[in-house]
């Protein structure tokens, strides 16, 4: 979806609010496709000083199954956009990922809003941030309770450790 931006461009201090949804369910992350819902963005477009700046937020709920204990959740995906809008492409090698160019003066919602999703995902899908994982002997979920394997003595004390077995 274009946002038509040239009247904006044109009245310092107006702002022109936007909503839009973009459907990423074919994105692939993590060995997944955690995107089945639209993904929906909402916020507007402010005009300070010739500068053309994006605010509001993006948000889906993710589908997935859990990098640590391997249980499938559904989770709410909320992440803010901010971005910095252009008439004139960047000129260094290293581009900024949060200045988009506009094309007519139109930014392209749909390229913006996936951006920002990607950026903003965590590099490893989670249920909960305290996820405690998997027992690495045993394989229980530690999430719903300790598992009941006997901590494994420092390999730094076994020579302790026999004397006490002698007695």
């Amino acid at each position: 979806m274009l946002l038509e931006l040239r009247k904006l461009m044109t009245s310092p201090g107006e702002t022109l609010p936007f909503e839009t949804s973009v459907d990423l369910s074919d994105m692939p992350f993590g060995g997944c496709k955690p995107v089945t819902e639209p993904v929906l963005a909402k916020g507007q477009v402010r005009n300070t000083a010739g500068v053309l700046e994006m605010t509001g937020t993006v948000e889906t709920v993710l589908h997935g199954v859990c990098d640590r204990c391997a249980t499938a959740f559904t989770r709410p995906g909320r992440y803010p956009l901010r971005a910095v809008l252009t008439t004139e492409p960047e000129s260094d090698d290293f581009e900024d990922p949060w200045v988009f160019e506009l094309q007519n003066d139109c930014a392209d919602l749909d390229d913006i809003v996936t951006t920002t999703f990607v950026l903003n995902m965590d590099s490893k899908l989670l249920c909960s941030e305290d996820c405690k994982g998997l027992c690495s002997r045993c394989g229980a979920n530690l999430n719903l309770g300790p598992c009941g394997c006997k901590p494994e003595p420092d390999p730094r004390f076994a020579a302790l450790q026999q004397l006490l077995d002698k007695k």
